[in-house]
């Protein structure tokens, strides 16, 4: 689900360590990472943390906060990494009493744990901000994507093409001041061969979920015969989509960002 209800900017006057730990999601979420929040919601007898107590869990299964620690904290932070993968929330509940006999804990009692996973916006990164470009990133917005664009030439600029942030420079600067991780989508729709290259380059290492190239069956076996002589990993040259798009003989660059998307979104629900 996506983190609606937090904004950064509304959480003026809580305190304390829970407090923190839900503005830290509510920065985190805004800026486009996912995060789940584990709460402890009723508890019977002995246990570690009472109602209230909270926990952070990422996707690479960091955390932040505790709701008791040990191997219940464990099983709860595997879940949360779960809920991050299926979108979806769930009660957990734990006896702490006979380790032997499964419980993941000795101190005599019972605890429920509510595991919700928070979703930011899916981010689409556009890669060439030409007419392509520009259709892609109207549609996007749309469809209710956080649109990055990036074009290496002077004088571009987001306006109101639809692209939340407009970056030009170094392709590299931007995977390196962004994390690109499988909510992210990166559409490449650039002018020429070398341009292609220079950006797959930095592109394919990232975690991005989907990842397609603009242009035909020649130009993609040309871009992957020289990503291949640098010594670009097979395994992340398979997972480019491309040419991209789903084939529904577009021609115009509206039409062909409806193709694109719709890929996208295909690619998003499995």
């Amino acid at each position: 689900m996506e983190m609606t209800d937090l904004d950064p900017g509304s959480l003026e006057g809580l305190e304390g360590v829970g407090a923190d730990l839900i503005r830290e999601l509510a920065d985190e979420v805004a800026r486009g990472v996912a995060v789940a929040s584990a709460v402890v919601v009723d508890t019977a007898r002995s246990v570690p943390r009472r109602p209230g107590a909270r926990m952070l869990v990422f996707r690479d299964g960091r955390i932040r906060g505790t709701v008791g620690g040990g191997e219940m904290e464990a099983r709860v932070a595997a879940e949360a990494v779960e809920s991050l993968a299926d979108g979806r929330p769930r009660m957990l509940s734990y006896r702490l009493v006979q380790p032997d006999k499964g419980d993941p804990g000795v101190c005599g009692g019972d605890v429920s744990i509510f595991v919700e996973p928070h979703m930011p916006r899916p981010t689409l990164l556009i890669v060439g901000y030409g007419h392509v470009g520009r259709a892609v990133a109207r549609l996007a917005s749309w469809l209710d994507f956080r649109v990055l664009a990036w074009d290496d030439r002077d004088g571009l600029e987001a306006g109101d093409e639809g692209a939340d942030e407009f970056f030009t420079g170094p392709v590299a600067d931007l995977v390196t001041e962004r994390s690109l991780d499988a909510d992210t989508s990166v559409v490449l729709v650039t002018r020429n061969v070398d341009l292609d290259l220079v950006a797959l380059t930095v592109l394919l290492p990232t975690g991005a979920g989907y990842i397609g190239v603009m242009g035909s069956d020649r130009r993609w076996n040309t871009v992957r015969s020289r990503l291949e002589d640098r010594g670009a990993d097979p395994a992340d040259l398979d997972r480019v989509n491309a040419p991209i798009g789903i084939e529904i003989g577009a021609e115009t660059p509206a039409e062909i960002a409806v193709s694109i998307m719709a890929q996208v979104i295909a690619h998003r629900r499995g």
